[in-house]
């Protein structure tokens, strides 16, 4: 090995994985607040001070605002777990994560309704909400309509596929007369 350094340093596999699983916690933990932060809101300003309190400026700074609550309670929760998870299940976590194809089709219309929406919001509501708000809080709800939509069409039966996970193992150097094909 040139410069002595290691291919495979536990250490800095663990602080991949780590990474790897914070970043998909803040995702997640955006998702889910953006998706239950208006409802909850809404319920809270009706109870609490009545309709007219309610407004589009509002919802949209709860929105982003609960959004943000995700992003950060999601990192944290994630790298608490993964800093307290040993290297081989972690890597075991990351090839599960990686190949769920649920998760990926969930994220992708995440990322499709926010940046549709990070647009279209400031186009319906210009004169109703702050230049912030309607962007930062359109993101957040097309995010939550995007995840709304990748749901909706599981329900409906249009499930994405299953992938099959390759093994981690190496090939058994003894047996050289067996093909491993992969699955079509």
């Amino acid at each position: 090995m040139a410069d002595g350094v290691m291919l495979f340093d536990a250490t800095r596999t663990h602080a991949a994985d780590t990474e790897f699983f914070v970043r998909r916690g803040m995702a997640k933990g955006y998702q889910l607040l953006s998706l239950f932060a208006p409802p909850a809101y809404a319920v809270f300003a009706i109870s609490r001070y009545g309709r007219s309190h309610l407004s589009v400026n509002r919802v949209l700074r709860a929105t982003w605002l609960g959004g943000s609550a995700g992003i950060v309670g999601g990192g944290s929760l994630e790298y608490v777990r993964s800093q307290w998870t040993d290297s081989a299940k972690l890597r075991s976590r990351r090839l599960v994560a990686t190949y769920n194809t649920s998760s990926v089709r969930a994220d992708d219309h995440a990322t499709i309704g926010g940046l549709l929406f990070a647009v279209l919001t400031p186009a319906l509501f210009w004169k109703r909400a702050n230049s912030i708000n309607l962007v930062l809080g359109g993101a957040g709800i097309g995010s939550a309509v995007g995840l709304l939509a990748h749901y909706g069409r599981a329900v409906s039966g249009d499930r994405p596929p299953v992938v099959e996970i390759p093994s981690t193992n190496p090939p058994n150097t003894t047996e050289s007369s067996t093909t491993i094909v992969p699955a079509p």
